[in-house]
């Protein structure tokens, strides 16, 4: 197993260093080229213009840079080494305007965002109201069978960590300040545009699996300075060592999530996990799905939310393959809050499967649901290729059948909502104008999509007859979380 720290190659030649081994007069928010690492040896080198976002010193003494690539996702992201920096291109500046008499001021400092604390005798940060998806671009080509089992959604959970000044004080934290904040108190209650800039663990340890992390998650400071983090794959209690791992399974008797199976076919189940019952669970949930979420937003308080854990069963327990997260109570109407697939479990149709279990859920309520708004990139293109394959199969079915059928009937028998409905059909262009009035139409290339998208998710397909679960009822003193 790879440790985080080890000895840095020579620096190329002609590369200026300090005695230290760190390169002359680099400094957080300078951005230059910086070698991709490879991923095949016979691969050439490849440069990309990186921003440097932090500095550290290693246990070796050698200066490291963590790098964001610019114009790629953040999960690329990685603390690089001296060696790798290509100082022979020009190095550009951070730009420093002037901030009135008092003298200049860097253009990225931190805006003032303010702490998610309250008043009152509660813990620190309890809020658990509104959790808000990425806003990115809608993808650039529509079709039924795009399929992406990555996820990037936020959900609900406070990790308590040191305060930080809000209102007008909360600005005068310079953008070194926040990420050196950020990495020493593993605290989320700082400014949100510097919070998740500094991923600070580098691989997990899950079950079977050495899994590479994405993104900062507020574990406890000591663990950043750990080169893998072991995770019991049943309790998802964490540790700094594999030996600590090992004493913990001797002694740990769960081998299923900490809920009611409420569905079960073949070797795959469903757990339902009240946050308010199950809140340590939760929580160490939250914390494993902040790693590989970009813009999700932990609370400590998960009372408000209801979790629904996929697993997959054998002789030796259940193992977690992904889950999603809904409000309790919902005023706009939303059926899925936050989902996740773990990266190892990636593109194998197990996020539509997610998709498509929220919905069945919502039949079974009796209401129309919708993801909650506004979705990210990745978590849109697998939303609409579920919504386009469900649409697509009614529609031909209805016309085999010679029947009319209205956006409001397909709401009604799909649990879709008639906006998410009606984006989809102007997505495939399925809606045409007819004597005055629009009419739905499937064109050759969509129906043929549908045909080669079905083929592929045939096996991953929610049996109703498999579902055994009664919509839970919450009275206003269980909705009382304030």
């Amino acid at each position: 197993m790879s440790q985080r720290y080890s000895a840095s190659p020579s620096p190329r030649p002609g590369t200026p260093t300090q005695a230290n081994g760190s390169s002359l007069d680099i400094s957080i928010g300078c951005k230059l080229f910086v070698e991709v690492k490879k991923g095949k040896k016979e691969q050439q080198e490849e440069f990309r213009k990186a921003e440097i976002l932090s500095i550290r010193t290693n246990n070796a003494g050698q200066t490291e840079y963590y790098v964001h690539f610019m114009e790629f996702n953040k999960r690329l992201d990685e603390w690089v080494g001296v060696e790798r920096l290509d100082l022979s291109r020009e190095i550009e500046r951070p730009v420093k305007k002037r901030a009135g008499k008092g003298g200049f001021r860097e253009t990225d400092t931190s805006s003032s965002i303010g702490s998610p604390m309250r008043d009152g005798s509660r813990t620190p940060a309890s809020v658990g109201q509104k959790r808000k998806m990425s806003s990115l671009e809608d993808p650039p080509t529509p079709s039924i069978e795009q399929q992406n089992d990555d996820y990037d959604s936020v959900d609900g959970n406070v990790t308590p960590g040191n305060m930080t000044p809000s209102g007008p004080m909360a600005a005068t934290f310079s953008k070194a300040q926040e990420i050196e904040r950020l990495r020493v108190s593993g605290s989320m209650t700082q400014s949100h545009s510097e919070i998740s800039r500094v991923k600070n663990l580098e691989k997990i340890h899950l079950g079977e699996y050495d899994v590479e992390t994405w993104y900062f998650s507020p574990y406890p400071r000591e663990y950043s300075d750990a080169a893998v983090v072991y995770i019991c794959e049943f309790c998802l209690f964490h540790f700094i060592s594999e030996k600590q791992l090992h004493r913990h399974c001797k002694k740990c008797t769960v081998r299923h999530p900490p809920g009611n199976e409420i569905y079960r076919c073949d070797d795959i189940s469903f757990f339902e996990i009240d946050g308010n019952k199950q809140k340590v669970y939760c929580r160490n949930l939250c914390l494993l799905s902040k790693l590989f979420l970009d813009h999700k937003t932990l609370y400590y308080d998960v009372d408000p939310f209801l979790f629904y854990i996929m697993c997959k069963q054998d002789e030796y327990g259940c193992h977690m393959i992904g889950y999603f997260s809904k409000e309790k109570e919902s005023t706009e109407g939303y059926n899925l809050a936050c989902i996740l697939t773990l990266p190892q479990h990636q593109r194998k149709g197990f996020g539509r499967l997610l998709i498509a279990f929220s919905y069945e859920l919502s039949k079974k309520e009796g209401k129309v649901g919708s993801p909650e708004k506004p979705l990210s990139d990745l978590g849109l293109l697998s939303y609409r290729s579920y919504w386009s394959e469900v649409i697509v199969e009614l529609l031909l079915e209805t016309k085999e059948l010679n029947e009319d059928i209205a956006i409001e009937d397909i709401s009604a028998r799909t649990s879709i909502a008639t906006t998410d409905i009606i984006q989809t059909l102007q997505t495939l262009g399925a809606i045409k104008p007819y004597k005055g009035q629009q009419i739905i139409c499937l064109s050759d290339g969509v129906i043929a999509s549908y045909h080669k998208a079905k083929e592929k998710h045939k096996n991953r397909r929610i049996e109703e007859s498999c579902l055994q679960w009664t919509p839970p009822h919450f009275t206003s003193n269980q909705l009382r979380y304030l």
